[in-house]
């Protein structure tokens, strides 16, 4: 059984008739028993990052997701939901010039694209797979993702990522480390190549010896 986190952080309809249109099982849950019980956790975001931070720690979340994470139990982070996987988000620097941090999953950052590009990045965009993963699966090279962020992931470590996309300049599109994976589109906007992702995440959280 795969779990959709209802982080109160996400549109959960989309993504979950997303899921079940893959031909997979999946229960949206906040319930922190049954997420680390979960053979795969689905972690969707939209909004803004010091906000979403805090809407985990008050759900009581933040320990939740990264004990499950550590146990090795197949992870994908889609848009915000990955954003929060890394150390600290730039978005939302509060009066002391702090950013706000993350789950600090993957070292980097969380940055805005250049002043000269039109912010948020929306629409279809092309996706570059930088070594083979059972993420993508199946899927041709440089295929077309939906995208809607002002904010982009830049991994401390380069061997993280796992797919670039250019916006002005390359940038972080997808990222893997282990269990841990994290998408900058929308696989439930994308139509089907969005659900032949999310068919191997379900291959993934079946055999999770692929990974390795």
């Amino acid at each position: 059984m795969i779990v959709i986190l209802d982080s109160a952080i996400a549109n959960l309809g989309s993504i979950y008739k997303a899921v079940l249109k893959a031909g997979l099982q999946a229960e949206v849950s906040s319930q922190p028993s049954l997420i680390l019980r979960a053979g795969g956790v689905i972690f969707p975001g939209v909004g803004s990052y010091r906000p979403a931070m805090q809407r985990l720690q008050e759900k009581g979340l933040v320990e939740v997701l990264i004990n499950v994470i550590e146990a090795g139990t197949p992870f994908l982070g889609i848009c915000l939901g990955l954003q929060l996987l890394f150390s600290y988000g730039e978005e939302g620097v509060n009066s002391l010039g702090t950013f706000p941090r993350g789950l600090d999953m993957l070292p980097g950052a969380v940055k805005r694209f250049p002043p000269g590009l039109t912010v948020p990045h929306v629409g279809w965009n092309r996706v570059y797979l930088q070594s083979p993963h059972p993420l993508f699966e199946s899927l041709e090279e440089g295929s077309y993702f939906y995208f809607t962020h002002s904010y982009y992931v830049s991994p401390t470590q380069n061997e993280a990522i796992l797919a670039l996309t250019n916006y002005g300049s390359n940038f972080a599109s997808a990222v893997a480390r282990n269990n841990l994976m994290g998408v900058q589109f929308h696989p439930e906007k994308s139509g089907p190549v969005g659900l032949q992702l999310l068919r191997n995440f379900g291959r993934i959280t079946r055999d999770p010896s692929v990974l390795y």
